[in-house]
């Protein structure tokens, strides 16, 4: 009996291929986003010349003629100056209200499960008050807050807490350990500690999990850390002797011409992308072989060739790039060597202490202390106390998110609530509340820029009065979307490291 002959398979046609089209769009939609910003680009400079503007970025070399309230510069002789004196009060009040927005998230967060009443209610009520009210409305509240109701500064102001806590309109201050010369050489020892600290933390770990014994990794961590602390305390003389090994590395970096960097790290970036693209392989590889690729896989390998190479042709052919690059690496290896001295004596911290000084016919706060202005006062509550009401909506929702089982099952193992929450509940809410915690702290350093409205000199009030003195309306714009865009994806990638290391591994 003759079987019927199979017609061999056909390829589709490339227009009903699923993956020719899916490329077709991505390639499409990018050469459409390259076209559109090619355009923008074109009517905005056409526009400026209109104006007789100029696209160019004089105004980070060009005296700014300001003056700021508070920061680094408060009169800045370049507009890098400014710019630099904006952003680091910007991530003051971020860095200081990311930290504190968790510890209060996390206290109340905890605190509306407790089954004390009071301590549940008064939590309830933080939260739907707090988050209800717009951050602007609460940063101006405790602006105005504090430029009205607190004392108004005397010469003889030393009050509520003489010596350490001093409050008045004009801000307050606090004692606070402020670095001295040699607090570079006694930070040696801290990083040494750090090193040794963590290697005595795995190690202990590693026993307990291999030996079942109690090691307490933590507390050898903690008091390996504070013996070097102590010791460099009184041994970081000794540390100033490698200061030499800056200056030498200093004058070696200013002597290689610029060209071998350029090669050099060309190089490096085809070496990193290589490297990527053969650890992607390998993961994707099988006792039985190479597993079979995506077309997600396929587009992953591509875009790191292409970062790698377009990486490398940017680092050939703009050797400026390369220079300034240079430049910054010896400058900080002579900041260092300056920072460093053979023998050099003083304690690394000294403890400022909030004083006042008449210098003129109005009392002032003394730069003895540290001190949180209204403006910086305003911004940092009204972010810090608005973003803790969200953070612990996503605490309780992590917290009820881990079985009732496994809490009974702590206290039929004899656990306190203390216990069972640090030991049991909270490493599995973890896992759960970081994602959309990561969100907040985003959240956070954006509401930072409503700053210029209590007239803070964060990036943004920088930014507004740079431009209404240059007419560099675009130059500040895209400054402003370079620095936020820079700063959201330093926090997305630490979230995004700490939620890797907190999966669960499957066997």
């Amino acid at each position: 009996m003759n079987r019927p002959s199979l017609a061999p398979p056909t390829r589709p046609p490339f227009w009903r291929n699923a993956t020719f089209l899916k490329w077709a769009a991505q390639i499409g939609v990018l050469f459409g986003v390259v076209a559109l910003g090619y355009v923008l680009i074109g009517e905005a400079a056409a526009n400026m010349r209109a104006q007789g503007l100029s696209l160019d970025w004089d105004l980070l070399t060009d005296p700014p003629g300001i003056q700021l309230g508070e920061g680094i510069f408060v009169k800045p002789d370049t507009g890098m100056e400014a710019f630099y004196t904006g952003a680091v009060n910007m991530l003051r009040v971020a860095m200081s209200g990311i930290l504190a927005a968790t510890v209060i998230g996390a206290v109340v967060g905890i605190a509306r499960l407790s089954s004390n009443w009071l301590a549940s209610r008064l939590a309830t009520a933080f939260v739907e008050t707090v988050r209800n009210i717009p951050v602007l409305v609460q940063v101006v509240f405790w602006f105005f807050l504090s430029s009205i109701l607190f004392p108004v500064l005397q010469e003889g102001s030393s009050g509520p807490i003489p010596g350490l806590l001093l409050v008045s309109r004009k801000g307050i201050s606090f004692a606070w350990p402020f670095p001295q010369e040699t607090f570079w050489q006694w930070g040696v020892f801290l990083v040494v500690g750090l090193l040794t600290a963590r290697w005595a933390y795995r190690t202990r770990m590693r026993r307990a999990e291999e030996m079942g014994e109690e090691t307490r990794p933590l507390t050898w961590a903690l008091l390996i850390f504070l013996a070097w602390a102590i010791v460099g305390w009184f041994a970081h003389p000794l540390a100033g002797a490698v200061g030499w090994l800056f200056g030498l590395l200093a004058a070696q970096v200013g002597a290689i011409p610029v060209l071998v960097y350029q090669v050099m790290l060309a190089l490096a970036a085809l070496y990193l992308a290589w490297r990527w693209i053969h650890r992607f392989l390998e993961s994707r590889r099988s006792p039985a072989g190479l597993a079979k690729l995506t077309d997600d896989d396929y587009f992953r390998m591509i875009l790191a060739g292409v970062l790698g190479t377009g990486g490398a042709a940017v680092l050939l052919l703009w050797p400026g790039i390369t220079e300034l690059g240079a430049n910054v690496f010896q400058a900080l290896l002579e900041f260092c060597d300056q920072k460093f001295d053979f023998l050099r004596t003083g304690a690394p911290l000294a403890i400022g202490q909030p004083s006042v000084e008449v210098p003129g016919r109005f009392a002032q706060i003394a730069d003895t202390g540290m001190t949180m202005t209204p403006s910086f006062f305003g911004i940092w509550m009204g972010v810090t106390l608005y973003t803790s009401s969200f953070i612990a909506e996503i605490v309780r929702g992590g917290v009820l998110s881990v079985p009732k089982g496994q809490t009974e099952a702590g206290y039929a193992l004899g656990l306190r609530r203390g216990q069972l929450l640090r030991m049991v509940i909270l490493p599995q809410a973890f896992r759960v509340i970081l994602p959309p915690l990561g969100n907040q702290y985003l959240n956070l350093s954006k509401n930072t820029s409503l700053g210029i409205a209590v007239a803070f000199p964060e990036m943004v009030q920088v930014g507004q009065t740079m431009f209404n003195q240059t007419g560099d309306t675009i130059q500040v714009i895209l400054l402003w979307m370079g620095f936020y865009l820079t700063i959201s994806l330093l926090i997305s990638l630490l979230i995004n490291y700490y939620n890797r290391r907190a999966q669960l591994v499957e066997r």
